[in-house]
Parts: C-alpha cells; sequence; structure tokens
C-alpha cells in the first residue's frame, strides 16, 4: 500500500507541510501533482471502501487510505469534505497511535492547512502549536519540519489578523536560516519577507521599509 507522493501512497500521507504555507515552492509542479490527486478520486474512494471491509477503519493502511481521499478532495476544491476527512483520521490515529506519533503529527499538520486554506486559521492555530511543540520537542528548534511548523503557525496568525504574535516566530526562523543556510539562501530571503511583511501589518514600518518603532536611545 505504500506507493509514491503523488497521493496513491503513504510518501503523500507524510508529504511535509502544505506548501501554500511554505517559504518557496514551484507552483507549476505543486500544481500538476494537485491535478493527479483530484483527477484520482474516484480511484481513492474505491480504494477506501475496499480496506475499510478488508482491514478494518483503523488499521494503518486504512488510515492511509482515508488520508489521501482527503488530500484529492482538497485538491479538487472539495474542502468541507476534505476536512471531515482529515478530522476523522487525526482522530483515529490520536486514539490508536498516540498523540505524539509521527503519522498523528501528520494528520494534524493536514487538517490544520485544510483550514488555513478554507479561510479558517483560527481553528488552525492550536493545531499548529500542537505541531510546533512536537517538533521541537523531537527534532530540536533547528530541523527543517520544526521551521516549517514554525513558519505555517506564524502564517496561520498572521491570516487570523494577529501579526504581532507572528513577528517573534519569524524571527527566530530568519536567525535560523541565516545560522544554517546563509544570508543570501533563499529560504533566507523568503523568511525576511516573511517577517518584513508581519511588521507591516503590526504597523511597524513602512511600506517601503522604514521603522516606525522607536528603538530607545
Amino acid at each position: 500500500m505504500h506507493l509514491g507522493k503523488s497521493g496513491l501512497a503513504a510518501d503523500a500521507d507524510r508529504e511535509p507541510e502544505n506548501p501554500h504555507w511554505g517559504l518557496a515552492v514551484n507552483h507549476r509542479d505543486e500544481g500538476d501533482a494537485r491535478q493527479l490527486r483530484a483527477d484520482a478520486v474516484p480511484g481513492f474512494e474505491q480504494t477506501l471502501v475496499s480496506l475499510e471491509r478488508l482491514l478494518g477503519p483503523d488499521d494503518p493502511d486504512t488510515l492511509v487510505a482515508q488520508n489521501n481521499l482527503a488530500a484529492a478532495y482538497r485538491d479538487a476544491g472539495r474542502l468541507a469534505e476534505a476536512i471531515l476527512l482529515f478530522r476523522l483520521t487525526l482522530a483515529a490515529r490520536e486514539r490508536v497511535l498516540g498523540a505524539q506519533h509521527c503519522d498523528t503529527t501528520t494528520s494534524r499538520n493536514n487538517l490544520a492547512s485544510a483550514y488555513h486554506e478554507a479561510g479558517r486559521a483560527v481553528e488552525a492555530i492550536p493545531l499548529v502549536q500542537q505541531i510546533l511543540a512536537v517538533r521541537e520537542r523531537q527534532l530540536g528548534p533547528d530541523h527543517s519540519s520544526t521551521l516549517a511548523a514554525r513558519n505555517n503557525l506564524a502564517a496561520a496568525y498572521r491570516t487570523a489578523g494577529r501579526p504581532a504574535e507572528a513577528i517573534p516566530l519569524f524571527e527566530q526562523n530568519l536567525a535560523a536560516c541565516e545560522r544554517l543556510l546563509g544570508a543570501d539562501h533563499p529560504r533566507t530571503a523568503a523568511s525576511r519577507r516573511n517577517l518584513t511583511h508581519a511588521r507591516q501589518e503590526a504597523g511597524l514600518v513602512d511600506q517601503v521599509g522604514g521603522d516606525l518603532q522607536d528603538d530607545g536611545p
């Protein structure tokens, strides 16, 4: 059952943060992959029905298939159906695998991503807070997955109209990128832009980058 990242496999189930949250993405490649998954909805539906009958609803392979169907619904623009299935998958994995398991964290991220895409950032925030806490504890503060989770939480805060809460997260990510990747790396540049946008939204810089904050003596 563990096929490739096209959405026909466990790799799709374990894909990293939705690139719409991320710092950089090849939008053409991502769009092609999404279209493939959307076109495959009937096959995913049939697979899930078969595995539920053969293995039961809580078997790990059934949950992979359920996640993949949810991702296909999302990519087809059927966000309400995607959110429902992502919620069911997360609940099952928390029950069967535990809250700290990597597959549970992936399900939590998938649900948060779907909420964010549906314009429901407030509902995404507590999920991404949990993801960040787990990844900082398990992987450390500077691991790429931790940086992605921190970026996603900051993005959710921005979308929810809370840029002041996003700023320290973007600052932490920028410092890590500068230290690990260098000042001129594309990911570092993207982190810098994210921080600038959040500071603008919080009224701390003007639109041409002038600092409006009194730094004191």
